[in-house]
């Protein structure tokens, strides 16, 4: 078998799970001996917490040390000081300078060496390999171009795979585009690739017959559900990815059980804020991640317990059937698109499993959103989800609201009693295309909002 058809650094992908490990703790021994040398935060923080540097020599050690959040970033940049303290290398050597999106407070800065890039393209690489990509495909890349770090990236990486990108950067490009550069593959969001989808078929253009045969969804956490309608329409496989700027880059291989994450860049451990612990593989928990540098390299940011404040479970670090021995994790989801009624919490992703059920989708166009109202002390909670509809005479509400409330109710028994007993009430307003209050908000849309 030649491996450079499936992986694209083999030796590393496959390494042994006892070489795996041993390298990782090689690089946890470097990383945390780096952050002491040439970051202002941490040597200020290894000083506030009485820690050796050199004491920290295995992946049992790192988890000792204290856990950061977005909010420790932010307390050490401008304008809370006067420098950003979490700068790692001298300005000779920042090659570019990022930000998150600032939904949170001011944005958290990040800078990046060129040789940061060169792993961060060697992660994606990785992924777009896994996934069957390679020399001679075409990508159409709709995601921004801008301090994100996501669309750079996967041009980067396109590159030592002998692909080309089509850089359009949102999925309301020109339909000739299709029609002439023949892309077999598009990364962009589940809803923008749905619409794209429409806009084909009102064309008069087989989103099937098309010669897209990848789909990559990356950004954000979706139902199998809604990957299920998306593929059922493009004819091909959908494949999940999950990457911020902070560097986690993990990405499904054509086995599509999970993503990998790259253990030998990225140290990911799940943990418990209520428990304020570790958790076991399988069960699930915040991920916190570590960045891994190989011994002698620079980094422009490095961060070391890092609190993404996203939830996922490990689901297995075996073997992989794609050959690869990196671990595997659910699709991570934000924290802070989940909600708690009657002791119980349910996500954005909960709603659009709903949504999605079979049956629902030859009436509806997969758009949705949905408002938490009341309280709980006020003796009733209730849920309004509004849906997007194709044609009012024709959309069966009794078959999609029973198909919601089956599908949402299922796994969350709390939920069930409450809406049995009148205590937690699920309302639903249907509209016509264009309709939702979403269409109103410029950036992405916030599908699930509290309102209580």
């Amino acid at each position: 078998m030649d491996s450079s058809k499936h992986y694209f650094n083999p030796e590393i992908e496959t390494m042994d799970r006892g070489e795996l490990d041993a390298l990782i703790e090689e690089r946890v021994r470097y990383t945390v001996r780096y952050a002491a040398e040439n970051s202002p935060f941490y040597r200020k923080w290894f000083e506030k917490h009485g820690v050796n540097p050199g004491d920290v020599k295995t992946h049992e050690d790192l988890l000792e040390l204290p856990i950061i959040s977005g909010k420790t970033i932010r307390e050490n940049q401008p304008p809370e000081e006067k420098d950003f303290l979490f700068r790692s290398v001298g300005w000779e050597d920042v090659f570019t300078i990022h930000e998150t999106s600032g939904t949170s407070g001011t944005p958290k800065s990040f800078f990046l060496t060129w040789e940061d890039w060169e792993r961060y393209a060697e992660k994606y690489a990785r992924v777009f390999r896994s996934q069957g990509f390679g020399p001679g495909d075409r990508v159409v890349v709709c995601a921004s171009y801008g301090m994100n770090v996501g669309a750079n990236t996967m041009t980067l990486a396109a590159r030592q795979l002998g692909m080309s990108i089509i850089p359009e950067g949102k999925c309301t490009f020109p339909l000739r585009v299709i029609k002439t550069y023949r892309p077999t593959g598009i990364v962009g969001s589940v809803f923008k690739l749905l619409n794209l989808a429409r806009r084909m078929q009102a064309e008069g253009i087989d989103p099937g017959q098309s010669g897209v045969n990848k789909l990559v969804v990356g950004g954000e956490a979706f139902a199998d559900e809604s990957r299920n309608y998306l593929s059922e329409i493009w004819g091909c496989p959908v494949y999940n990815t999950y990457g911020s700027t902070e560097g986690t880059m993990c990405g499904e291989c054509t086995e599509i059980s999970g993503l990998h994450v790259p253990e030998d860049f990225v140290h990911l451990d799940v943990y418990d804020p209520h428990l304020k612990e570790f958790v076991p593989d399988g069960e699930c928990g915040r991920v916190v991640l570590s960045t891994l540098l190989p011994v002698g390299a620079k980094a422009g940011n490095l961060l070391l317990n890092y609190d993404t404040e996203d939830t996922t479970v490990v689901l297995t670090r075996k073997k992989c059937a794609c050959g690869r021995t990196h671990m595997k994790i659910f699709t991570p989801q934000r924290e802070a698109e989940t909600v708690w009624v009657e002791g119980t919490p349910f996500n954005r992703v909960d709603v659009e499993r709903g949504v999605f059920q079979s049956g629902n989708m030859d009436y509806l166009t997969g758009e949705y959103e949905a408002f938490l109202y009341g309280a709980e002390d006020e003796g009733e909670t209730v849920l309004r989800v509004s849906l997007e509809y194709e044609n009012p005479e024709t959309c069966d509400r009794d078959l999609i609201q029973e198909n919601f409330i089956r599908s949402f109710l299922k796994y969350k028994p709390p939920l069930s009693r409450a809406y049995e007993d009148g205590t937690f009430k699920i309302l639903f307003n249907f509209t016509g295309p264009k309709g939702l209050e979403l269409y109103k908000i410029k950036g992405r849309p916030k599908r699930l909002v509290d309102r209580r």
